[in-house]
Formats: structure tokens, C-alpha cells, sequence
């Protein structure tokens, strides 16, 4: 699995950076003139990417036409530059998918288990092979083994936060993923809470 680390690696740099540019193109929007924020506010990301790659360098070298051909480049850069991490960030995840679908295709399976977090599971697992003796020490591994407490006169449980925080963080994605996606997960969720269990005990 070493290759998946750096395939990860590199992704997570993409997403990275793709973030980052998204949350400057936006920005750029902000203090753009009025008449291109109005053409553009409309559009989802997608489109307002495509859009703002497209857009023409503008006229003229002074006054408000200066400041419209330097926000055209710098929308235009932004975009390009975030289509370009799309397509790396996409070419990754075949990557990690191949992968995965070689060392252990049967974690794929599940409603909410992606690549990326299959593979964050699986390099944590190759890490510590000596701690993964049995169901539990994976769930202590990850973060998610449950601690007993007592607050008052009300004893409850919370989890022991020990764990490895990349494992912690993939199982958390699959959680919220099945919550919206898989009615096993949905009603598990619904009758523990009927039972008076809060939303963050049931997670």
C-alpha cells in the first residue's frame, strides 16, 4: 500500500489547493464590478468555473477598464487553475479506487465507503498490524473504542480520542454519508434517539 500513501499524498495536496482557489475566485467575485457578480450569481460551481475560464482579458489599459482586465485574468487564472486540480484530483481517485479494489474490493461495498476513506482505513491498518488482534482494538485504533464516565449522577460513555485522526476523520465521513444515504443506517439512528440517546452518543 505504499503507493496509495502517495497517491493520498497527492491528493489531499489537490484538495488542498483546490479549496484554497475556490475560496479566492469567490473572493474575487466579492469586489468584482456589479455587472459580472449579477451574470455570474446564478450559476452553480460547476458552471461558474467554466464560465470564469472563458472570460476575455477586457479593454483598455486605464481606469475601471485596468481594474476589469485585471479582474477578468485573475477570475480566468483562478478557474483554469481549479479545473486543473480537478483533473488531477479525479485522475488520483481511479488511482486509489484500482488500488483498492486489488488489496480489499470487499470495502467498497458498503453505502459511504469511498476510495479515499477505504484507503486512510487500510494504511492505518498496514501501520499497526500488531494492534488489530481483534474488533476492538481496531475501533481503539481508530479513535471510536467507547470510554466509560460519570458526570453527577448521570453515567454515560464517550469515546477514547487516542486513536489514529486520519482513521478517526475517514470513519466519521462514512457516518454522516450512511446517515444520508442508507435507511439501515437511518433507522439505527431514529430508534436510538427515540430511546433518548443525542444525536452526537448515537454517532
Amino acid at each position: 500500500m505504499h503507493s496509495a500513501r502517495i497517491f493520498k499524498l497527492a491528493k489531499d495536496s489537490a484538495v488542498k489547493a483546490r479549496t484554497q482557489a475556490i475560496n479566492q475566485l469567490k473572493a474575487g467575485l466579492v469586489i468584482a464590478d456589479p455587472a459580472l457578480r449579477e451574470r455570474l450569481s446564478s450559476l452553480d460551481n460547476r458552471e461558474l468555473f467554466r464560465t470564469c475560464a472563458r472570460l476575455g482579458p477586457g479593454d483598455g489599459e486605464e481606469g475601471e477598464n485596468a481594474v476589469t482586465q485585471a479582474t477578468h485574468m485573475t477570475l480566468r487564472m483562478l478557474a483554469e487553475r481549479i479545473q486543473q486540480l480537478t483533473g488531477q484530483i479525479n485522475e488520483l481517485n481511479q488511482r486509489l479506487t484500482q488500488l483498492v479494489e486489488h488489496h480489499a474490493p470487499q470495502l467498497l461495498v458498503p453505502v459511504g465507503i469511498g476510495p479515499d476513506s477505504a484507503v486512510t482505513l487500510l494504511i492505518t491498518m498496514r501501520d499497526n498490524p500488531e494492534r488489530l488482534s481483534i474488533e476492538a482494538s481496531f475501533a481503539a485504533l481508530c479513535g471510536v473504542s467507547p470510554v466509560e464516565y460519570s458526570s453527577g449522577r448521570r453515567s454515560t460513555r464517550r469515546l477514547n480520542y487516542s486513536g489514529d485522526r486520519q482513521a478517526n476523520a475517514a470513519l466519521h465521513r462514512i457516518v454522516f454519508t450512511r446517515l444520508r444515504h442508507d435507511p439501515r443506517t437511518q433507522a439505527y439512528f431514529a430508534r436510538l434517539t427515540q430511546e433518548g440517546k443525542t444525536r452526537r452518543e448515537v454517532i
